[in-house]
């Protein structure tokens, strides 16, 4: 028996594929990099989306390598030269890095209330065969440092603020994302680690996560820890302290976003400029910090072209 399919089915199968066709194709964005940016990147998505409604912008998570292939990436450390010369970068935001401790550790009792200033931060977290041992101070309370076993921008930040490289953190180096150090010192009472205040707040409290200690430092470089030195139980108000840009001992480095020189993807560029247009007003949300105007317009500009 032959099969058909009548005139009208045919009519309709057409006016469905005419229907298909005239609908502006969705052009995949692919975005990867580094970990603790994903709230904030997913905020810029959902704003974006709402602005281009056939835009398809998805995160693809970095693992212990980045996605094969990929069409923006998010970085927080400074690259290197070769990988510059490769790609345009736009500086988004900053982040800091703080000092924190198992809120149930004796090493958060100790030093919670005391502080740490940047000697001590050095004594504490640092591998230094050059120290001068015999000027060191006596640390009581027993800890144990968490810190990253790949390379990732908060302990390349961290240590390179201190005079270090990654590999001189002391502890115990774990695979994994940074939000993993928060769960490693969670578990463990004597955990101390450092990290950016978007992992280490609650977002919408904006007060310290349970069972966590942030340790306050001696923010002018003056050898002790004052009172008003003590401003940790806010995010909010860490982040207006930090952006003053009067503190020290603060590891503070750029947030950036980057696509290919060689990029035919126009959509990418298209939610890459629309970032550089309208994403500082979610940076402090998610605990980041913003540019300074000067920095921000200069950015922009970089990437002031049209885009078919």
């Amino acid at each position: 028996m032959k099969s058909f399919i009548s005139i009208p089915a045919i009519f309709l199968l057409l006016l469905t594929v005419a229907d298909v066709v005239a609908q502006p194709a969705e052009k995949k964005v692919v975005v990867t990099g580094v970990r603790f940016s994903y709230p904030l990147l997913e905020k810029w998505i959902a704003a974006y989306k709402i602005a281009n409604p056939n835009s398809n912008v998805v995160i693809e998570t970095r693992t212990t390598t980045d996605p094969a292939k990929y069409d923006l990436l998010i970085e927080a450390y400074e690259p290197d030269a070769q990988t510059k010369n490769a790609r345009e970068y736009l500086y988004l935001g900053r982040y800091a890095l703080l000092p924190v401790a198992n809120a149930n550790s004796a090493f958060a009792s100790e030093f919670g209330e005391k502080g740490l200033t940047s000697e001590l931060i050095k004594q504490i977290y640092f591998n230094d065969i050059y120290a001068d041992k015999k000027k060191q101070k006596e640390v009581n309370s027993p800890f144990t440092i968490y810190t990253r076993l790949q390379k990732a921008g908060a302990p390349i930040t961290f240590a390179k603020y201190y005079g270090y490289e990654q590999a001189n953190i002391k502890g115990k180096a774990i695979s994994g994302a940074d939000e993993h150090l928060v769960k490693a010192l969670l578990k463990d009472s004597t955990g101390i680690s450092y990290n950016v205040p978007g992992l280490l707040f609650d977002l919408k409290t904006r007060r310290p996560l349970s069972g966590l200690t942030i340790i306050p430092i001696d923010a002018d470089d003056n050898g002790k820890v004052s009172g008003d030195e003590r401003f940790y139980d806010n995010l909010d108000t860490v982040l207006e302290k930090i952006e003053s840009g009067e503190l020290k001992n603060v590891p503070v480095e750029f947030l950036h976003l980057s696509i290919a020189k060689n990029s035919t993807n126009d959509e990418a560029l298209k939610f890459l400029q629309w970032v550089a247009a309208n994403g500082q007003a979610a940076l402090s949300e998610y605990g980041f910090l913003k540019l300074d105007s000067k920095r921000l317009q200069a950015e922009k500009a970089k990437f002031d072209v049209a885009v078919n």
